[in-house]
């Protein structure tokens, strides 16, 4: 059964991958519709795979990779069920809230997060802080595209716009005065989850001097109780593109500095933000990742309450946005094959200044100068671009008053929900709560002796317990690539697709990041009758 598992996703994978001889350079001709790129680029009506490791200029790709192993070597490399584990579990992470934050909300208990790379480097970022000058807990999913720069860049400073976004008048007066007298600044954030290893450490004081500006924009305001939630999501989402877009505009004499900024302007991510304050869930979505909720019912029946939208040509709510901000002529042409302008597939995203900016201010901006080849940067106009901006980083809030009965958050990016609906993510985190109460023993009404404890042992072993994972995200991510078209669980299949070499491993799987965080129903309840 390994076998032919391992062969048919190898030889398979193969088969799409055409190379082609072009002057001194190696084009990599890729038909298969099961591409996970989110850039297209289509010269001649032939589709043109794009992701992280490749450059392109005009329509050409500078760089092709190719997998020359044998099968005989493939299944030499097959990985080992504890290999499997190895691999799925590296990147995982679990914390109680109340270790971490001594003042967090009642309402969060703990999360569980992992991540499992199909591009290299990996494009999809995730983080997690705390808001330490109002109440609440920031949970982020990125997702990137054209590259991890973007991703990158809005992981580490979006939650500093929202965090400013919701402080007083007197916090923001606190901050400014701090600031002029050269004094420490209030801390903002604490960080549970870091986004990662930063490479904008000599460009952040270029990002706080844009901070800076946007919190005096809010003092001027005059709103004493500063913005409401809803607001802060909606204007922090926003106006970090708007800086993202003016950073590379305006002039830079650092040369680190222009071309990161570049870099994350040229490249695009979609952001799924929940900011939790008690019983107060607001969840901000521009893009394609997700969110949802677990819901047990008082009959013990659970079920999925969505609070996001996908935000892609399927979704008729999007597609008649764009249609409305676009003159009727452009109806056919605004979303060519489910994607927009027949090249991306979210209709809403940070960076991306190709799909916002003018043909004429893109020009200027690129003939400064900049190695873009270098650079990875893509330029590219698609045909029919008239009107832009095409592309937004606007998102759409949603409002949930924490219940009981919702027990737990799942966000993750859409390399999960390519391959597993609401309803089966749900049902996994579920089975992963029942697994996990079977690990405990009730030692406090049966006496803990040696006998005991190797009889419960036996017993996890024979029942295989012992190899379930301990986190729900990790669980995610296993189903999520390892499962048949049953539903089922394939260890050969699981096996092969962690087995595939980096150059193929992006056409049969996303990058994927996935946060579960869940909720205490106690202190819920409590403050429902409260209120």
């Amino acid at each position: 059964m390994s076998s032919t598992v391992s062969y048919w996703i190898l030889s398979s994978a193969r088969k799409t991958i055409a190379t082609l001889q072009g002057g001194q350079r190696l084009y990599s001709r890729y038909a298969s519709n099961r591409s996970k790129s989110k850039w297209r680029l289509c010269p001649q009506g032939q589709a043109i795979l794009k992701d992280s490791a490749t450059a392109c200029c005009g329509i050409a790709l500078q760089k092709a990779y190719r997998h020359t192993s044998t099968e005989e070597e493939d299944f030499h490399l097959q990985l080992s069920p504890e290999q499997v584990n190895e691999v799925l579990r590296a990147g995982e992470s679990a914390h109680k809230i109340l270790d971490l934050v001594s003042r967090a909300p009642d309402s969060v208990l703990r999360f569980e997060s992992n991540q499992l790379a199909a591009n290299s480097p990996v494009e999809d970022r995730g983080g997690i802080a705390a808001c330490l000058q109002t109440n609440g807990l920031l949970f982020g999913i990125f997702d990137g595209h054209g590259g991890h720069a973007c991703a990158q860049a809005v992981s580490e400073r979006l939650f500093y716009y929202v965090a400013v976004s919701l402080m007083s008048q007197q916090t923001l007066e606190q901050m400014e005065e701090a600031m002029e007298s050269m004094k420490p600044l209030l801390p903002i954030l604490q960080w549970l989850k870091h986004p990662g290893d930063s490479i904008y450490k000599d460009v952040t004081s270029v990002h706080l001097d844009h901070l800076r500006v946007y919190w005096q924009e809010l003092l001027n305001l005059h709103m004493e109780m500063g913005l409401s939630t809803e607001e802060a999501l909606m204007y922090s989402f926003q106006r970090l593109d708007s800086d993202i877009s003016l950073e590379i505009q305006a002039p830079l004499e650092d040369e680190m500095t222009r071309n990161l900024s570049l870099q994350v302007a040229f490249s695009g991510a979609t952001a799924c933000l929940a900011h939790v304050d008690g019983v107060h869930l607001h969840v901000a979505n521009a893009g394609d990742c997700r969110a949802i909720l677990g819901v047990q019912e008082d009959n013990g029946m659970w079920s999925c309450l969505p609070l996001t939208q996908d935000h892609n040509a399927w979704n008729p709510a999007e597609l008649s946005r764009l249609k409305r901000e676009h003159p009727e002529s452009e109806d056919r042409t605004v979303i060519m094959e489910n994607r927009l302008l027949g090249v991306l597939m979210p209709c809403r995203a940070f960076g991306d200044v190709q799909l916002k900016w003018s043909k004429e201010l893109q020009r200027s901006v690129l003939e400064r100068g900049f190695d873009t080849e270098a650079l990875n940067i893509y330029q590219f106009t698609p045909p029919h671009y008239y009107t832009p901006p095409y592309l937004t980083a606007r998102p759409e809030v949603t409002y949930h008053r924490l219940r009981p009965q919702d027990k737990f958050l799942v966000l993750a990016s859409d390399g999960l929900w390519d391959v597993l609906g609401n309803e089966d993510v749900v049902r996994l985190v579920v089975e992963h709560l029942a697994e996990e109460g079977q690990h405990k023993p009730d030692l406090a009404q049966r006496p803990t002796n040696l006998g005991l404890m190797q009889s419960l042992l036996q017993q996890r072993k024979a029942q295989g317990l012992h190899a379930a994972d301990q986190n729900a995200a990790t669980r995610l991510i296993r189903y999520a690539i390892g499962n048949n078209e049953y539903g089922e669980m394939e260890p050969e299949r699981l096996s092969a697709m962690l087995t595939l070499p980096e150059d193929l491993a992006r056409m049969y799987r996303d990058d994927i990041t996935v946060t579960v965080v869940y909720f205490n129903s106690d202190s819920i309840g409590a403050s429902s009758k409260g209120s």
